[in-house]
């Protein structure tokens, strides 16, 4: 249970994800028996995740998408020499953690790709 102390304590460090999430947090660290570093780990996480969450919805307004359209939705029919696979483990990013370039290739205008349309530099 959040005492009255501990919600105000929460409200002036802005941890908001925190405190919606602790009373879930400390019946499972009770039922799991977590030690105080895990049940730690796992509030901070959440808190974590709660901001991580609310810069995105941040990002996404600023850029005033009028709706998203994920990439599962995408009508790949459109143009069928775009390379499906290569596309998707682009979204995945492990291009970032390799610290790999890539390159889209293609005439200029509508964004529409001609021939293989993507080059990885390893």
């Amino acid at each position: 249970m959040i005492t009255p102390q501990l919600d105000s304590t929460l409200r002036l460090l802005r941890l908001s994800g925190l405190g919606r999430s602790l009373p879930v947090r400390l019946q499972e660290a009770a039922a799991s028996r977590l030690d105080h570093g895990e049940f730690l780990e796992l509030i901070l996480q959440d808190e974590l995740n709660v901001r991580n969450q609310r810069h995105l919805e941040n990002r996404k307004r600023t850029a005033q998408f009028v709706r998203l359209k994920p990439l599962e939705d995408f009508d790949w029919r459109f143009n069928p020499q775009i390379p499906k696979k290569e596309i998707f483990e682009l979204a995945a990013g492990q291009f970032i953690a390799e610290a790999a370039d890539v390159l889209f290739l293609g005439p200029p205008g509508l964004g529409t790709m001609s021939g293989p349309g993507l080059c990885r530099a390893r």
